[in-house]
């Protein structure tokens, strides 16, 4: 049976996106960060979910939010097959870049836990607010970019809301084999600049370099070596947009050693050379472009 996308509207880098989908087959995201929020529902199913450096359990109703840059992956759990929907903003779309902002908006991003855990009455409410931002994104109607602007600020309020109110929680998995993929994580989130290795991150943790390699992708959804080359290039990206230094420079402050791997490793995850990504991150930055919805 093949999935089934209900809607689709926008890219995930641009100002707003929206995608409503069922899948009845084996899913596992690829290696996953952008420069927006993310709000992720799940109706059915069952999900890991590998956020920043932990792991969580995703159950039908919880509420999910990830914030700018943050690493994350989504996998199955034993049986495929879930439904859920996503949404991406930018802060041109109701961030801190937007006259309407308020800090409570943003305030789900920042709690201690990205995983919700809502009751039915808020699973009914969160529901109705998605519903009615499916209806205006496939009829598009006059105004329809206002009414999702308000639509999207009243879900942040009201998890910001139950934010504040020290809302029931989805803890992290937390067996022996989590906590040990956890430090390793850790670790590698600290010390990306410096020689990482299979072998070396084994004897550092006292395993053998099998263990490692096994446990890594089970825990996050990556080897080791995928999660390592990532980690380096997000830290390129934005010292590509926010330096002048030069590209070579940025290679070895990101712990690549030749100009050939960080190359190929760059425009593998990025699918752009280090120089087209800098010159189209300085073109993005200029407020007169806009992306996905009209901004007023």
């Amino acid at each position: 049976m093949d999935d089934t996308v209900f809607v689709e509207y926008g890219s995930e880098e641009g100002d707003f996106y929206f995608h409503h989908i069922r899948r009845t087959n084996p899913f596992g995201r690829q290696n996953h960060y952008h420069s927006t929020y993310e709000i992720y529902f799940l109706l059915s199913g069952q999900r890991t979910y590998f956020i920043k450096d932990r792991s969580y359990l995703i159950s039908p109703g919880n509420l999910v939010f990830i914030n700018k840059q943050d690493v994350h992956k989504t996998m199955d759990v034993a049986e495929p097959g879930h439904e859920r929907v996503v949404i991406n903003f930018s802060d041109k779309m109701l961030g801190e870049d937007h006259a309407a902002f308020h800090s409570t908006l943003l305030a789900p991003f920042a709690y201690v836990t990205p995983v919700f855990n809502l009751k039915l009455p808020q699973q009914s409410f969160v529901k109705t607010l998605l519903e009615k931002m499916s209806g205006e994104l496939q009829q598009q109607q006059s105004g329809y970019e206002a009414y999702i602007r308000l639509l999207l600020t009243e879900l942040l309020l009201f998890a910001g809301r139950l934010a504040e109110n020290q809302l029931p929680e989805v803890k992290e998995q937390s067996s022996p084999l989590h906590r040990f993929v956890t430090a390793v994580i850790r670790h590698i989130n600290e010390h990306f600049q410096d020689p990482l290795s299979l072998n070396g991150l084994a004897v550092q943790f006292g395993v053998s370099p099998f263990a490692l390699s096994r446990a890594f992708p089970k825990i996050t959804g990556f080897t080791l070596v995928e999660y390592i080359n990532t980690t380096r290039i997000k830290e390129a990206q934005r010292l590509l947009a926010a330096t002048e230094l030069k590209i070579i420079q940025i290679a070895g402050l990101c712990g690549f050693e030749s100009m050939a791997h960080f190359g190929r490793m760059f425009k593998k995850l990025t699918a752009l050379s280090p120089a087209a990504y800098r010159k189209r991150s300085r073109l993005n930055s200029n407020p007169g472009i806009t992306n996905s919805i009209l901004l007023v």
